[in-house]
């Protein structure tokens, strides 16, 4: 507040003090109360009328920096010491000025407080003797405001306060949430307020603002207040930190998209291409490995130490997050299992080399297929595609067809495998149903694997004479031999 100090203005003079008490007497005897003033003397009129009179609310003022400046829609308390026909609340119009009585327009647009103090005193003191006028805000005039970078909505925008706000102006966070909230791409650390100022049309004042402070140790200063005709930048970070990326999507200023979520993942996963995930903003954010699990799962060749998060920033630019759930497996690292947003990609890698035991322990993963599907064929009661759990033995899977028919050879299988490397491997694998699992006998089977159950030789022999005793005919029973007497010289072949 800024006062210029001066001595008390001028006054009219008072009526005489016996006229005055000739009206009060007057007026006791018209209203029939002659006892009540025999009992009065004029000391105590001032007394009374001060306790019959109504006192006018005082206005609430508004807390303001000293930095403010005044504009249009500003609504001012302007007290002028000892002359309360002066004093009152006063709006500043379109046009930047305040029409005062006495004196009429006077222009305060882009003043401070104390600038516009001075100006109205010299102003009065056209026709009061050095008079102390003080100012205070009752209501904030809307405040417009831009913002830019790496928010969901960036813009202007446009915000109206009164008295009754616990926050007078409107602040960095505050104007970011109306924003949509930061992106997962932003730079926190280095946000830019540019501010013009009054003195210099040319030239605006740059203020850096580091919410991370804000985040980490509170640091109000660092939610600046901003004025009308801020302009606030967010860059895009050059590196995306996974712990910070975790803190900040839990921050109050963040995005908080309860909507769909558009994304992509392609490369090794089971069903590639866009999805829709649907973001219950009660629950956790849609994390790689919700989407992964969206995909279908991984497949066995995927390369789960080599995932990108490929990302487009506001600048236009793609910002390229990398991501190991081996970590995640391996050590709980839950900052690999970052937060997506709206857009991006998940890229999942190749393999070129997986060891049987890595190969296992993904199966059972939560971002693997909840199911994988295996080709069994030849001699089995129900050929064909068999859906099965991860890592289930091939014993398992052979009984999942029904089991053998009675022309399998039922001593060992063929197992073909596609390998991540491209190429593909055949072995054969002895079959004992009461073995558990075991690689090298038993082994756990993979998506796509493939078993070949070949006919026994005593089955291969009675299909290349079947042909025979067809023509045969009735003599061909004649050389029939019970299938029971074949099995006792299977071992032989």
């Amino acid at each position: 507040m800024a006062k210029a100090i001066a001595q008390e203005p001028k006054r009219l003079s008072p009526l005489k003090t016996k006229q005055r008490k000739n009206i009060w007497v007057k007026w006791i005897r018209s209203s029939g109360a002659i006892a009540l003033a025999a009992c009065l003397t004029w000391s105590s009129f001032p007394a009374l009328v001060l306790a019959q009179s109504p006192v006018a609310p005082v206005p609430t003022s508004l807390p303001v920096d000293e930095g403010y400046t005044l504009g249009a829609g500003d609504r001012l308390q302007v007290d002028i010491f000892n002359v309360p026909e002066y004093s009152g609340e006063f709006l500043i119009l379109s046009d930047g000025s305040l029409n005062l009585p006495l004196v009429g327009a006077v222009q305060v647009q882009g003043l401070t407080f104390p600038q516009a103090s001075d100006k109205i005193a010299t102003v009065m003191s056209r026709y009061l003797r050095n008079p102390i006028v003080t100012l205070s805000l009752i209501n904030v005039r809307p405040v417009k405001v831009g913002i830019a970078g790496e928010v969901y909505s960036p813009g202007v925008y446009s915000m109206s306060l009164d008295g009754n706000e616990e926050v007078a102006l409107p602040t960095v966070t505050r104007v970011i949430d109306l924003a949509g909230g930061i992106t997962q791409a932003a730079d926190i650390r280095r946000i830019q307020v540019r501010r013009s100022r009054p003195s210099q049309q040319d030239s605006d004042q740059i203020i850096t603002v580091d919410l991370w402070r804000l985040l980490q140790t509170a640091d109000l200063s660092q939610d600046l207040l901003l004025r009308d005709g801020d302009r606030i930048f967010i860059p895009t970070a050059a590196d995306v930190d996974l712990q910070e990326s975790s803190i900040l999507a839990n921050a109050s200023f963040a995005g908080a998209d309860s909507g769909p979520l558009k994304i992509a993942v392609v490369g090794e996963v089971n069903r590639p291409g866009p999805y829709t995930i649907n973001n219950n903003s009660e629950e956790n954010d849609v994390t790689v490995t919700a989407a992964i699990q969206s995909a279908g799962g991984i497949t066995e060749q995927a390369d789960i130490r080599n995932i990108q998060v490929r990302r487009l920033t506001k600048s236009g630019k793609e910002q390229i997050v990398d991501v190991d759930l081996w970590k995640l497996l391996q050590e709980g690292d839950l900052r690999q299992d970052m937060p997506l947003q709206e857009g991006d990609t998940i890229v999942i890698g190749t393999a070129t080399e997986l060891s049987p035991d890595e190969a296992t322990e993904l199966a059972s993963t939560s971002f693997s297929p909840q199911v994988i599907n295996v080709n069994i064929v030849g001699e089995v009661i129900r050929p064909g595609r068999v859906e099965i759990l991860p890592n289930t033995p091939l014993a398992q899977a052979l009984l999942a067809a029904g089991g053998f028919n009675n022309n399998a050879r039922e001593r060992s299988v063929e197992l073909i495998r596609l390998n991540p490397n491209g190429t593909v491997s055949k072995r054969e694998v002895s079959i004992d149903f009461s073995r558990a699992l075991d690689e090298g006998n038993n082994p756990a089977l993979r998506n796509n694997d493939t078993i070949v159950v070949s006919p026994s030789r005593v089955a291969e022999l009675g299909n290349a004479v079947s042909p025979v005793f067809n023509v045969l005919g009735t003599v061909g029973g004649i050389f029939s031999i019970p299938r029971t007497v074949y099995r006792l010289f299977d071992d032989l072949f």
